[in-house]
């Protein structure tokens, strides 16, 4: 096996437990894409990695220990990985099997949507050992079809191509999935991430359980925070930009009779805008952008976007009403997040009170040395006054 140097500082990264070593802390590395053995400047052992000699994070270790790292390795951590679902009682056909770092498993990504399994495979180390894991999400899984989502930019930064493909079974254009009460259909080769927003599931029976009188849903995507609040709510309207995404939208209300809903195809910060001015008032609201800030960068214009479409959700709510406002944007953090909204409060001259906060669901775990496995943030607010 072939062996990479990390510097000092690599393998207190590493002892701090962040899998990661970046291009700057290799020292001596001469191999090929796949498994290494890892040591420090000393020669002492670091465990077992992912090595991509193309990118700018050029370790990812998957162990500490001196272990061989083949098919039941892979199979025995997607078993664990397993295990540690199935004490959430999860309500829901699709979930999250395996999420990278936060299971351990670096740059892997495995989604199950009923007896079907979309993975990702993020980086070139793990690229080079995919018939290895391939095999054990077979093995583990038993999946009727598998499907590659192996066109992650990301991919790029490791030299690999951008490609979806089906190793295993027959794998359909969409499948129908349940979450909660509520059926929705997933597209599985062409949409966000591996074919939905499964991070956000607990947050959609959230506010199914909590929507009241008339309810708002800006950036509904396929249409779920809306669905599961129809359950409740005395009439619920749907706002986004994307007439595909509204169409999607609309074959999932298909599917759940007695859910009825407004689809409206508009500019968020437009339409927000249109209904402050006239007045309008909604008893429960859901702010579920896509990420405005997906570069460092970004973060001040983005924050400047939250705040915009805050101020105006809390304008429009009713007293007494509900807002649950999210980030997926990795680069805002908890603390930025909960300053921008203290400030929208403040210009929107409602009394707004912290009822809860949220984030992903549990099948995202958020391993605290690795921040960034915790990217989705959000607040449950309510409009005292």
């Amino acid at each position: 096996m072939e062996s990479v140097v990390v510097s000092r500082r690599g393998a207190q990264r590493l002892a701090q437990g962040h899998p990661w070593v970046y291009r700057s802390d290799v020292r001596d590395a001469d191999a090929p894409a796949g498994i290494v053995r890892i040591a420090d400047e000393r020669g002492r052992g670091l465990g077992r990695g992912l090595w991509s000699p193309a990118s700018e994070i050029r370790l990812r270790r998957l162990t500490a220990a001196d272990e061989t790292i083949d098919r039941a390795w892979w199979a025995g951590r997607l078993r664990e990985c397993v295990a540690r679902r199935a004490r959430f009682a999860i309500d829901a056909t699709a979930w999250r099997v395996a999420h990278a770092e936060g299971d351990g498993l670096p740059s892997l990504v495995v989604d199950r949507y009923g007896d079907v399994v979309v993975a990702q495979l993020l980086s070139a180390g793990l690229e080079a050992v995919r018939d290895d894991v391939i095999a054990a999400l077979l093995e583990v899984l038993e999946p009727a079809g598998l499907l590659l989502r192996n066109d992650a930019s990301v991919r790029r930064h490791e030299g690999l191509p951008l490609r979806v493909e089906v190793p295993h079974g027959a794998v359909p254009e969409a499948v129908e999935v349940r979450e909660g009460a509520v059926r929705h259909t997933v597209p599985l080769r062409d949409s966000q991430k591996t074919g939905a927003f499964l991070d956000q599931r607990e947050n959609h029976l959230l506010m199914g359980r909590l929507a009241r009188g008339r309810a708002l849903d800006v950036f509904t995507y396929h249409g779920l925070f809306a669905l599961q609040m129809a359950g409740r709510a005395e009439g619920v309207q749907a706002v986004d930009a994307s007439a595909a995404a509204l169409t999607a939208a609309r074959e999932n209300a298909s599917l759940n009779p007695g859910r009825d809903v407004e689809w409206v195809e508009a500019n968020a910060f437009d339409h927000l805008r249109a209904l402050d001015g006239a007045d309008e008032r909604f008893d429960t609201i859901v702010l579920d952008p896509p990420a405005f800030a997906k570069t460092r960068g970004a973060v001040a214009r983005a924050l400047a976007g939250y705040k915009e479409i805050n101020l105006r959700a809390m304008r429009l709510l009713a007293p007494g009403g509900l807002l649950l406002t999210c980030s997926c944007s990795y680069h805002v953090g908890r603390e930025r997040f909960a300053a921008m909204l203290a400030a929208a409060a403040t210009d929107s001259g409602r009394r707004m009170t912290l009822v809860t906060l949220v984030g992903q669901g549990p099948d995202h775990p958020e391993v605290l040395t690795v921040p960034e496995t915790g990217y989705l943030k959000g607040a449950l607010l309510r409009a005292d006054a």
